[in-house]
């Protein structure tokens, strides 16, 4: 029972750290404005580059990697057990996108499931990052490679027979296909705002 209880205490942890909104803190500081009132609507990194400029974007990207990847590198000094560190990276996942502070909302989990899967399954990883900068860079749409490298990691990772997180990527990209789903329409109906292409006004 305490063994259960210091893992259920870990992962609440976990969840409280992943749900910290590092893009609603930068915009705050830097320009005093919510990003969830403009451009995309919510605190990912996307959104912040576009709001408050590229380098905070990317700080923002940092920070938000790092809250899947610092307790991933933690939790593996405490266990080896495959559902212990799946559900610490669900856990940090989770808090990102539906972040306790602020009421169930969040980022769209793109950079913290890149540090999750840092720790865990870097070679998988790097050549699904390949792909999305590909993607991003040929078409022009950030959620579209956001969405590759989310469908190419559980592939990549039975291409490498490291089929340890398996069900982790696939719940993860489940999650983040899901939290794209206004992205999905914007781009049916050729809506979706590209750093390459602008739309004619």
């Amino acid at each position: 029972m305490s063994t259960f209880l210091i893992c259920l205490f870990w992962l609440a942890l976990t969840y409280i750290i992943g749900s910290l909104p590092f893009g609603l803190i930068i915009s705050k500081i830097t320009t005093g404005e919510d990003p969830r009132l403009s451009g995309s609507q919510n605190t990912g990194a996307t959104n912040i580059a576009r709001t408050c400029g590229l380098r905070y974007g990317i700080l923002t990207f940092l920070l938000d990697m790092a809250k899947g990847f610092i307790p991933l590198l933690l939790a593996m000094t405490l266990s080896e057990s495959i559902l212990f560190l799946s559900l610490t990276g669900l856990a940090a996942i989770s808090g990102h996108m539906y972040s306790v502070f602020l009421n169930g909302t969040g980022g769209k989990g793109v950079a913290t499931t890149i540090g999750v899967f840092a720790a865990l399954a870097p070679t998988p990883l790097f050549w699904s990052l390949v792909i999305c900068l590909f993607i991003i860079w040929f078409t022009g749409y950030v959620s579209v490679g956001s969405l590759a490298l989310t469908l190419s990691l559980p592939i990549l990772l039975i291409l490498s027979f490291n089929l340890s997180f398996f069900l982790l990527s696939l719940a993860v990209m489940f999650l983040v296909f899901f939290k794209h789903r206004d992205n999905i329409v914007r781009l049916a109906r050729g809506e979706e705002n590209s750093w390459k292409f602008k739309r004619a006004a």
